[in-house]
């Protein structure tokens, strides 16, 4: 008998330690609709289930107590409850979805990206160096994009109805104060950088983030290689001179540099020039990135030097005899930077930059000596709140001191320039409503102490997903910058202030493997632009800040790689209507550098029979406003259309041996860029005029390009 009421009490021991609980319930997304194949268990347990097509979910558990019921599935977040095993049952649970998917929103209004990071790739870096036309220069690829000027007479960024020097340039986040070579009047110049250190590029046309400060128009982000792939040199032999270049790799760290000498010399000699030289333009210079990753975080210095010269004779319609410039400059450009995660979700961006130009300009007789020194420090911290908002603040402070000394060997020796401190402190919230909603708010407050002001600009931009493969953007912001060296180096006469602009954007975008169109409709107001009362701008010029103007307009993209096989091109086009009251303008005008329509074709195709890519690139502006003084009406004039058609091939000679060829407007146009005019009219009361016009008509370019690396499959094709 006691056996029995022994086994008895064992059994329903044994029966109460292992009774199981069944779990059971319906797995839902926001809107209320079944999740199918849903992982549903018990942390720290292998009981669970998988949730059914109508997204219900049953299993047993022997767990007892409160424990963690956890749902996870990859297009939502990972969902977490306390529950109570023995009363859970038929409940239904709604899972939030996971913002940080491939195919979620992202915030496109104004911004053109590239890189191994970005989500869509507009632009390229190996489309900077391949597209044909652009010799080599990141200006000029871009000048290839919707919302940009071609102005050949120039060479620089001109962006939405804004002048060159509304860009601003940024190399890891830093400011680099002379960005492009050295020039002079009606010489194009070109960007300093060298597009092979570079793995990603940010064109922001307008609206940007709140982080970039003192550009009325746009910024322009390099970055820099996080790490090389490989040791290699690449050597380079060109009609126009030569460069080498090494890339060493470590464990934790690595270093690329590259060095190239130019001199036109020997082409000028052979390829007719619009241009009288006494000694063609020759540069020296070169760039270093060293970078070391440490456990979190990444540590790049960034250095870059040139020295550049030339000596000219430009005709000029007020002179018999041309007028000789002879220029020297010298420029070194350095950044230090470190990137990296502490805590728990926290990021720190820190760095410094420092930039040194100094010209030597000989206009006939007269001197002209100047030296700049910039610099800026700079920290960021990033905190991920959650995966709904992220939290970004940060501070950074410019520093420019500008001197210039004029003497014109006779009578007259004057010095001018300015110091100038900028303190800026910034804040902005990524928030993430869904997959289909973002926003991004942020502020920017800043003071200038030459100008003795402080400017609060609010930057605010949202995005909305319509379907898998478009969404719509839209972003306001309010941006300020110093005037000009031309205007602030008289500071000392002239109480200046900051110009403004207010960006209004609304884009539209498409995206699919190998496509990708936008559409973006923007207006721009400006305001507080300077204007002054002389035909030239001199010392003694009454100046003000009460010139204002607007700029409209719509952008078109269209690139595509999957019409037909080893075929890849784009279509850019743009609509600007643009005026200003500013300078010396007398009533509202277009500025003679915007043209109301451009366009652009490029293609590349890739012949494997013959081992080699081609690639042709056909731009088109309307004719561009100029002012004749002998008509009543300002701005009357109006050059004729610009149009270019250039042609490049890159030949395969072995895996790693390129023969490339280049040449822009094969068809030779007779592209005029504007006209100037004689500053008093002749005898029968005529302004004499001269055209402005390209250096000249064409430009060819051979080179041999040899890559030595250690799987003897690199080569310099991404580099042409």
């Amino acid at each position: 008998m006691k056996t029995k009421i022994f086994t008895i009490a064992f059994l329903l021991f044994t029966a109460f330690i292992f009774a199981q609980n069944t779990i059971s319930g319906k797995v839902l997304d926001q809107k209320g609709k079944p999740v199918p194949g849903a992982n549903i268990y018990i942390d720290g347990t292998y009981d669970g289930a998988t949730s059914s097509e109508t997204g219900d979910f049953s299993f047993e558990t022997t767990a007892t107590g409160n424990q963690t019921l956890v749902i996870s599935f990859l297009l939502f977040e990972t969902f977490k409850k306390e529950i109570d095993v023995t009363n859970f049952k038929d409940q239904s649970l709604k899972l939030r979805e996971n913002v940080n998917a491939l195919d979620a929103v992202v915030i496109t209004a104004g911004t053109l990206e590239s890189g191994d990071k970005a989500r869509v790739s507009v632009l390229k870096p190996l489309d900077i160096v391949t597209t044909a036309g652009s010799a080599g220069n990141i200006i000029a690829a871009l000048q290839t994009l919707p919302g940009t000027q071609t102005v050949g007479e120039d060479g620089r960024l001109f962006v939405r109805g804004g002048e060159a020097s509304e860009t601003q340039t940024f190399v890891d986040g830093l400011r680099v104060a002379q960005p492009y070579g050295a020039s002079t009047n009606n010489l194009p110049t070109r960007s300093r950088f060298s597009p092979f250190l570079f793995s990603g590029i940010a064109f922001s046309t307008g609206g940007y983030s709140a982080e970039y400060g003192e550009a009325l128009s746009s910024v322009l982000l390099l970055n820099t290689q996080d790490e090389p792939d490989q040791n290699k040199t690449d050597i380079a032999l060109m009609t126009v001179g030569l460069g080498i270049g090494n890339t060493q790799k470590w464990k934790k760290s690595s270093f690329s540099i590259n060095t190239n000498y130019i001199n036109l010399a020997p082409y000028q000699a052979v390829i007719p020039q619009n241009v009288d030289w006494n000694n063609p333009y020759q540069s020296i210079g070169g760039e270093a990135v060293y970078r070391y990753h440490f456990e979190r975080g990444i540590f790049k210095f960034y250095a870059a030097f040139d020295a550049e010269k030339f000596d000219l004779n430009q005709k000029n319609v007020n002179f018999v005899d041309p007028v000789r410039t002879d220029l020297n400059n010298n420029n070194f450009y350095l950044n230090a930077s470190y990137k990296g995660d502490f805590g728990t979700g926290w990021q720190l961006t820190s760095g410094i930059s420092y930039g040194y130009s100094k010209n030597k300009v000989k206009y006939d007789i007269n001197d002209v000596d100047s030296n700049e020194n910039a610099a800026q420090l700079k920290l960021k911290l990033r905190k991920n709140i959650s995966n709904y908002f992220k939290l970004s603040f940060g501070a950074d402070y410019f520093i420019t001191k500008f001197n210039e000394n004029f003497d014109d060997n006779i009578s007259i020796k004057t010095s001018n320039g300015y110091d100038s401190n900028i303190a800026a402190f910034y804040t902005e919230g990524d928030i993430l409503f869904s997959k289909k909603l973002a926003m991004k708010v942020g502020v920017r407050l800043s003071n200038n102490s030459l100008l003795d002001e402080t400017n609060f600009a609010p930057r605010a931009s949202m995005a909305y997903k319509v379907s898998k493969n478009s969404q719509f953007s839209f972003a306001y912001g309010d941006f300020s910058q110093t005037p000009v060296v031309d205007y602030i180096k008289y500071s000392k006469y002239h109480q200046f202030e900051s110009e403004k602009a207010s960006h209004y954007i609304l884009n539209y975008q498409f995206t699919k493997p190998g496509q990708t169109f936008r559409a973006e409709a923007y207006y721009k107001d400006y305001s507080n632009l300077v204007q002054y009362n002389t035909r030239d701008i001199q010392y003694n010029s009454v100046f003000n800040n009460n010139g204002s103007g607007y700029a409209k307009g719509l952008d078109l993209f269209w690139r595509d790689n999957n019409l037909y096989k080893n075929l890849e091109y784009w279509i850019s086009y743009s609509y600007i209507d643009s005026e200003r009251q500013y300078k010396n303008f007398p009533n509202m005008a277009t500025p003679n550098f915007v043209a109301n329509h451009s366009l652009s074709i490029v293609t590349k195709y890739f012949i494997t029979d013959w081992k080699s890519q081609i690639g042709f690139t056909n731009s088109y502006s309307s004719g561009r406003p100029y002012n004749d003084p002998n008509q009543t009406q300002f701005m009357n004039g109006k050059t004729k259309s610009y149009n270019s058609l250039s042609f490049n091939w890159a030949y395969l000679l072995t895996t790693q041996k390129i023969l490339y060829f280049s040449v822009s407007n094969v068809l030779g146009t007779q592209n005029v860029f504007g006209y100037d005019y004689a500053k008093l009219p002749d005898a029968n009361g005529v302004y004499n005029r001269q055209p402005v016009l390209p250096t000249a008509d064409r430009f060819f370019f051979v080179g041999f390009f040899w890559t030595i690396s250690d799987n003897k499959n690199e080569n310099q094709l991404k580099n042409l």
